[in-house]
């Protein structure tokens, strides 16, 4: 162990290389004389392609083992070969959070007292320090309590160095990432009352959104009020987004709507982003009179629409029945510079088949294709779906033929529907042709396509036995 090992000469030399993103840890005048120098080229100069950036990867760990006396062994080595003071506390962090990836808490810790006792006063840890050890102390085994953190905690501070803000977030974010919610809650009042260190809201919107993802919404709103008064932390325009993008996604419109006013009260401008939100909520519910009120209210606010309000409003008017006006919203949205895309028109097409005009969705395809815009396997399934279901089966054939000509895959309801169509008019051998193509275009897979046909077969047979009208 008297020796640097080569991983760690390469690791130093990864550090230090001033052309590389992480800024060198040694000073240039202490190079070691088995750095590699570039060879000077004998071609003339000529201009250079740019190249593609290879891929990076991370730095090989400089410790093969945990073991603490091998750890201490390692460092004591590079200071024989390297003075104390040409080595700065990035390089010490780089060695600790290295050492502290593969060893416990206690032996990270102890660790960095050789590091310290061992430098001679030119290495002071700082927060950055402290916070690899905090990570760890988060993500450690013993996950029934805070002791570890704590044990950090205090460790920091009676080294001089107070928590702050960074060191809220790093915990809240070590804990999360360990599911561990309810104690990144509890850590955060900890450390507003104890240390002075509240969060900012970069953190409490963290905390709010992992929050919103498996909790009451009354235990969010109650978590935020306790933070506002006791230690001032105050939502901003981002937490309420997130509060209105969880109540929309469980269709609560009625609170999202509240929060839009306290939101007003609180001297925030809702921006597009956010009555997007609220519009696709309203069009989850095929609630298209509402979706138009809000696009008003936004347009009577200032607030610019952009071509996801638009797509938004066409998807909400069509799931509604009100084709016509998610028409003449296609336009609004041409004559205000946006051109539509395939979503918008792929939903235009849905809403027309689902109101039985499929021939008029076939249409709007040309119109489509004339301005540029190239349809999808979406746009032609969802055309597919709607010719079979009008019952208008030689020009859905000829479309299904163009389809197959082209290699597109089925979707399963468009399927399930040319099966379910093609039995009840007695054509069973092309609802078995479909069948050969869903299964070798791989478009479903094989239990899936025969379960489909044979469920239909089934209810056909029964249907007739029966004497039903099919």
């Amino acid at each position: 162990m008297g020796k640097i090992p080569p991983s760690f000469r390469s690791a130093i030399a990864n550090i230090r290389n001033p052309s590389s993103s992480s800024s060198h840890i040694l000073p240039p005048q202490t190079q070691p004389h088995h750095f590699p120098r570039k060879k000077p080229s004998n071609s003339p100069t000529k201009s250079k392609k740019p190249q593609k950036p290879e891929p990076t990867t991370p730095p090989p760990s400089l410790f093969k083992s945990p073991n603490l006396s091998d750890a201490k062994t390692l460092f004591d080595s590079i200071l024989k070969s390297y003075q104390p003071s040409s080595l700065d506390f990035r390089f010490h962090n780089n060695l600790l959070h290295s050492y502290a990836s593969i060893s416990s808490l206690q032996d990270s810790t102890a660790f960095l007292r050789h590091i310290i006792n061992s430098s001679r006063n030119s290495f002071s840890p700082d927060h950055s320090t402290f916070h690899i050890l905090l990570s760890q102390a988060c993500k450690s085994n013993d996950l029934s309590s805070l002791a570890p953190v704590h044990q950090v905690l205090n460790l920091m501070v009676s080294s001089g160095v107070s928590p702050d803000k960074a060191t809220t977030d790093v915990a809240v974010r070590s804990l999360c990432s360990q599911g561990r919610l309810e104690e990144a809650v509890e850590l955060v009042k900890e450390m507003s009352a104890k240390h002075n260190s509240v969060p900012d809201t970069y953190t409490l919107n963290f905390l709010v959104k992992n929050l919103c993802k498996c909790r009451t919404l009354s235990t969010v709103y109650s978590f935020m009020d306790e933070m506002r008064s006791r230690f001032g932390v105050k939502p901003d325009l981002v937490t309420y987004t997130i509060l209105i993008d969880n109540v929309c996604n469980t269709k609560n419109l009625r609170e999202a709507m509240r929060l839009v006013s306290t939101l007003n009260e609180e001297g925030f401008k809702p921006d597009c982003f956010l009555y997007n939100t609220i519009m696709k909520g309203f069009c989850m519910l095929s609630r298209g009179s509402e979706a138009i009120e809000v696009y008003n209210k936004m347009k009577d606010e200032g607030v610019e629409p952009d071509r996801i309000t638009y797509n938004t409003l066409i998807l909400g008017l069509s799931k509604s029945g009100r084709v016509k006006e998610a028409k003449k919203m296609l336009r609004v949205m041409a004559d205000k510079g946006f051109l539509p895309d395939e979503v918008t028109y792929t939903t235009l097409m849905n809403g027309m088949c689902r109101e039985g005009h499929a021939l008029g969705a076939l249409e709007l395809l040309k119109e489509m294709e004339v301005k540029g815009c190239s349809p999808n396997a979406c746009t032609y399934n969802t055309l597919l779906h709607g010719l079979f279901k009008a019952r208008l089966l030689d020009k859905a054939f000829e479309f299904y033929e163009m389809m197959k000509s082209g290699g597109m895959k089925l979707e399963t309801a468009s399927y399930a529907t040319m099966v379910r169509v093609l039995c009840r008019e007695g054509r069973v051998a092309d609802a078995y042709e479909v069948f050969d193509y869903a299964v070798e275009s791989k478009s479903l897979t094989d239990v899936s396509a025969y379960t489909t046909l044979e469920s239909t077969l089934k209810w056909l047979r029964k249907a007739k036995e029966q004497g039903l009208a099919v």
